[in-house]
């Protein structure tokens, strides 16, 4: 299958314009934030809660510019499929009429049971949509951020690889800006392994 091209972003807005407060405003969050409350219970590794990672998720976005009624909605809710256990589907096809979309984008982003996870950001690469991408790039943002507070040396290592052979092309490919944030979240990280002299221990 032939690679899709997108139309990567290069500019960040300063500030969100009248047009772009309007759409938002349109967007009825309300119900998706609600079924993600159901995440309020999951602790991360950094402190807090996977609650706030969505919310966190979804600001990322807005951040960027992003003003997309299904993309901001599955990121609400992007881990709910997989980090709530026997969570109902049903929940994200009747919170509006564009429920059935959000489900299909947030299946899109979630880990299959038995996948390992680098096939399943490789699937992403070469086969996801663009909101797909866009959405796995804003949810690295965020986990790289939180990394910030992360004392496991080898974690730390692992997720900076892992972020440089799979997200470092989603992002080259969707969003010039965001490759760039992710490529200063692992030079910080990586800086912090070398200052602690983790690079000259390992064994």
């Amino acid at each position: 299958m032939a690679k899709q091209l997108y139309n990567m972003a290069t500019e960040k807005p300063d500030k969100m314009d009248q047009e772009h407060m309007l759409q938002l405003k349109s967007i009825f969050l309300a119900p998706y934030m609600q079924i993600a409350t159901g995440l309020i219970g999951k602790r991360r590794r950094a402190g807090g809660n996977m609650f706030r990672h969505q919310m966190d998720t979804m600001s990322i976005l807005i951040d960027y510019g992003y003003i997309d009624s299904i993309l901001l909605k599955a990121s609400c809710i992007h881990d709910t499929v997989e980090d709530i256990p026997g969570f109902d589907m049903e929940l994200i096809r009747a919170a509006d009429d564009e429920g059935d979309e959000v489900l299909k984008l947030v299946l899109e982003v979630t880990k299959a049971d038995g996948q390992n996870k680098n096939e399943y950001l490789r699937a992403i690469i070469d086969h996801g949509s663009y909101r797909a991408k866009l959405l796995k790039c804003a949810d690295r943002i965020s986990n790289m951020i939180s990394l910030g507070f992360v004392t496991d040396e080898k974690f730390i290592e692992r997720y900076c690889d892992e972020t440089e052979y799979f997200i470092f092309p989603i992002a080259l490919e969707v969003d010039y800006n965001m490759y760039q944030e992710l490529i200063d979240l692992v030079r910080t990280r990586r800086e912090y392994l070398e200052n602690t002299g983790y690079f000259d221990h390992r064994g």
